[in-house]
């Protein structure tokens, strides 16, 4: 479940960093873009981005720690 969850903020706030950077106007359908200033749209994203990334490595060295033991 939490590797669901790694996957989602990955997808969401990479998909609203690139529909921010190439310059859209549209919200889509990534989340933060329809819930945030404008303003924070980026910022917010990247930090999706990280958020997602740090969550599916956590879970991954979780997982290789209870197969060492």
């Amino acid at each position: 479940m939490i590797e669901l969850l790694g996957i989602l903020l990955l997808v969401q706030g990479g998909g609203g960093l690139i529909n921010r950077l190439l310059g859209s106007t549209e919200p889509s359908w990534f989340v933060q873009l329809h819930l945030l200033p404008p303003g924070m749209h980026v910022v917010a994203s990247a930090l999706m981005v990280a958020a997602g990334v740090g969550l599916l490595f956590a879970e991954r060295s979780r997982k290789q720690r209870r197969r060492s033991e």
